[in-house]
């Protein structure tokens, strides 16, 4: 077993902070693909980095058999019980560049907030290696975005994160029209076509509560010591009481990117 995962340690507040994704950007994966699945197996699909499941319970919830590579022992076990009624799910407790797949076993693979975290020299050649002719990479991203529904929380927050994060600074933040570097690079791929990227306004509402459990499910976080991870949660969380009347707005755009693999 791997423990290659900075979320291993937290599966529960992961599962309890992370929400699934909108059933729209599924209609628009398999829109794409073309299958819309009703019975088990019409779609095969590998799953990059699933977590505890935001995007493999829709996948299933359509009938889509999911092969789901997850590094971390903890976030693995997590899945197998949370679908443990679900014989459709197989989760492979391994890095995805390790991972002991066959080639050409899947019309689908997707990676849902998950593709950055695989060796850039990697990702894009394994895809390749397990999709079938005109099988299809989805990535979708999580992108904060600058908007005024923020209330002005996200800037005034950031002398607490200094604090803790001495030169992590973000000082400018995108727009609506948010472009991920994956579009480039499949762009210039010669193995894929139809490339096609997809955007959905999520604006994400958090009581102070529930904002302390997503920054406790943040990498960053999780880089902390536990009295350091207690004290910049605490203190975030005493901010959006004290001054933002106890909830905060994250504004988000997904991004759904969408690329076939070329066919021979």
């Amino acid at each position: 077993m791997t423990s290659d995962s900075p979320f291993d340690g937290v599966a529960e507040i992961y599962d309890r902070a992370r929400r699934p994704y909108p059933p729209r950007l599924f209609d628009d994966v398999f829109n794409y693909i073309g299958e819309h699945p009703q019975e088990p197996g019409t779609v095969a699909a590998v799953e990059i980095g699933p977590g505890t499941g935001q995007a493999t319970g829709p996948l299933l919830a359509r009938g889509v058999t999911v092969a789901a590579v997850e590094p971390g022992p903890r976030l693995a076990a997590f899945l197998r019980n949370k679908f443990a009624a679900d014989q459709r799910l197989l989760v492979i407790n391994e890095r995805f560049e390790d991972a002991p797949l066959p080639g050409g076993i899947a019309d689908l693979v997707l990676a849902a907030t998950s593709f950055h975290w695989v060796d850039s020299d990697v990702r894009y050649a394994k895809t390749l290696e397990l999709l079938r002719d005109g099988g299809a990479l989805a990535v979708i991203g999580t992108n904060q975005i600058a908007s005024e529904v923020d209330r002005g929380y996200f800037a005034a927050s950031q002398p607490i994160y200094e604090r803790y994060f001495p030169g992590e600074f973000v000082d400018e933040l995108p727009g609506e029209d948010v472009t991920p570097p994956e579009v480039g690079e499949v762009l210039e791929h010669e193995a894929f076509e139809g490339v096609e990227l997809f955007r959905y306004r999520w604006d994400q509402q958090y009581s102070a509560g529930e904002y302390a459990d997503l920054v406790r499910s943040y990498s960053g976080t999780q880089r902390l010591d536990a009295a350091g991870r207690d004290a910049f949660v605490g203190e975030l969380a005493a901010f959006i009481e004290s001054d933002f009347d106890g909830t905060v707005v994250r504004p988000l755009v997904l991004t759904l990117l969408l690329a076939r693999k070329r066919a021979g």
